[in-house]
């Protein structure tokens, strides 16, 4: 408890005799409706002139706790007023003491994405690339054999992850770009941050953004990560340009800040350091979200990181011309671990490791094939290789250390479980398609469900769609020649999208065929029916809730 509150509460505890218990009521809702009704059960007692019997606390929904505020039948109006008023007083101070208290004894939350990273990168899941920080993440709390991305490219995959929904249902077709669209994550969305932020968290976002911003010389309305529940933000619209080395289009609160020296991981761990020390509240929890932009090209890192992934590990199987890519490609990754190491030895100094849970994943997987855990496809593709990215929770004392667990989650499924976790609420005025996966992370799976199958949708991949439910993945082609596979996308192609459907469906069993090598679609038609009808009204709800911003 706050010592201002402990002692203000101690005053009134001394000065009018207050039980202690009224300190560890915890419900604000349920203990305004008490005093509701203390107050309108005590107005009753002083206008009414007939004989009463006494009232007590516990006679008012406050519990059984008899002889604790006793008024008497015989006293003076006057003296009940006084005895009312100082009560409702220490009441109140209680009350608030109490929320403060319950909002501190929720876990600090930190968000850490990388962009671009496959699922084979890293040292903990079997990848070339040293990460001692962010495998110790993953030694000291749980980290999925299988999760997902919200898409098979950036912006998509961003809006799923802040929302727990769907990204075409938050306006985010595809990966935005400002200069010419109007498409940004709506502001009508409630984000991750706003729900933390109304709970009492200081929020910040640190690193790449890419959900829209303002764009100089265009008229288009576009919020901020302010408008969506950031108190302080540092960010670019997209990628670090030229490159991750001294990048030039950061913007702080609205401010554009030109060249940074130094390399884009590394700045945006100086920045969250920078906030934990001097610009958070310190006396609420907080939520950092930290978005990376490496290995997203154009890679750059300093010469002897680059020199100490100079390895043939790193461009197995790749062709000729990406074998430099992949070191300078590893060094990104290298350099943005040394980075989180820097970031958890702050994390360490501000509150002890217990109170502070820690989520690491990335955007999507990888555009280097080789770094996909040998599955099919990559980036912006709707094949395993583009969707499965690492998956990280940790939380020292709460979510068991050293455990992999093989049911698959993911980042759509990141609100949801937050809420759970924390004990919030979450939003119910819309249809969240991720699940809780708390019962997985605390060790109660038999309590898991998951009550809608997972859905990607982008326009320029083929498959252009895809679902996976249980252990089976479903996808399928466009049925439309007139929509363009182009990787940008004009707004005026949206009406194709919604209207749309597909065709030339495959079935894959990911269990004893992960690589999706072997089409089952004629082996087991009913099975594939089945999908399909459930992925056409997975398919139907979201172009409903669908913006179309041609029109607007």
């Amino acid at each position: 408890m706050i010592p201002r509150a402990r002692d203000q509460i101690r005053f009134f505890i001394t000065q009018n005799q207050i039980p202690p218990y009224l300190c560890e009521l915890r419900d604000l809702k349920n203990n305004w409706i008490n005093f509701q009704k203390m107050d309108r059960g005590l107005r009753t007692r002083l206008s009414n002139p007939k004989p009463q019997p006494s009232h007590t606390i516990s006679n008012l929904a406050l519990g059984p706790r008899p002889h604790l505020l006793q008024f008497d039948r015989k006293e003076h109006p006057s003296l009940m007023r006084i005895k009312l008023l100082t009560t409702l007083s220490a009441f109140l101070i209680a009350t608030l003491a109490t929320s403060i208290q319950a909002k501190s004894d929720r876990p600090n939350v930190v968000i850490l994405l990388a962009d671009d990273l496959g699922s084979g990168d890293l040292g903990c899941y079997g990848g070339p690339v040293r990460t001692p920080a962010i495998d110790s993440l993953a030694a000291q709390g749980t980290k999925f054999e299988v999760f997902y991305s919200g898409c098979a490219v950036c912006s998509p995959s961003r809006a799923t992850l802040l929302t727990g929904r769907q990204h075409i249902r938050t306006g985010v077709y595809n990966w935005i770009f400002d200069q010419t669209q109007k498409s940004h994550l709506l502001e009508r969305e409630i984000t991750i941050a706003e729900i933390l932020k109304g709970a009492g968290y200081s929020t910040a976002h640190i690193g790449k953004w890419h959900l829209g911003l303002p764009f100089k010389g265009h008229s288009n309305y576009k919020p901020t990560p302010a408008q969506h529940g950031f108190d302080y933000w540092f960010a670019t619209a997209n990628n670090a340009e030229p490159s991750h080395r001294n990048p030039t289009n950061f913007i702080r609160n609205g401010k554009a800040l030109g060249e940074i020296e130094g390399y884009s991981c590394q700045i945006v761990v100086d920045e969250a350091i920078d906030w934990l020390d001097n610009n958070r509240d310190p006396d609420v929890p907080f939520f950092l979200n930290v978005w990376f932009h490496e290995p997203h090209q154009k890679v750059a890192a300093p010469n002897d990181i680059v020199e100490f992934n100079q390895n043939l590990k790193h461009s197995e199987g790749l062709p000729k011309g990406q074998t430099e890519l992949a070191s300078i490609y590893s060094a990104t990754i290298d350099n943005t671990d040394r980075a989180i190491a820097r970031l958890k030895q702050k994390l360490d100094e501000v509150a002890p490791a217990e109170d502070t849970l820690i989520i690491y994943a990335s955007d999507n997987g990888s555009y280097l094939r080789n770094r996909n855990s040998s599955l099919r496809g990559q980036k912006g593709v709707n094949w395993e290789g583009g969707l499965r990215v690492p998956g990280i929770f940790n939380w020292p004392g709460t979510i068991p250390a050293g455990k992999t667990l093989e049911t698959p989650t993911g980042l759509v499924d990141i609100l949801p479980t937050l809420c759970s976790l924390l004990d919030l609420d979450r939003p119910t005025d819309r249809h969240l398609d991720g699940a809780n996966i708390a019962p997985l992370l605390l060790g109660h799976p038999a309590e898991f469900t998951r009550s809608q199958p997972f859905y990607w949708h982008v326009h320029r991949s083929v498959p252009i769609v895809a679902i996976r439910d249980g252990k089976y993945s479903l996808v399928a082609k466009r049925d439309n020649p007139e929509l363009s596979s182009t990787n940008k996308t004009d707004e005026a192609w949206i009406p194709l999208i919604k209207e749309g459907g597909y065709k030339d469906y495959e079935l894959y069993d990911l269990i004893s065929d992960p690589n999706q090598t072997t089409d089952l679609a004629k082996v087991l038609p009913e099975t594939v029916e089945t999908l399909k009808t459930k992925l056409l009204e997975i398919n139907a709800s979201i172009m409903a809730d669908a913006p179309d911003w041609h029109l607007q």
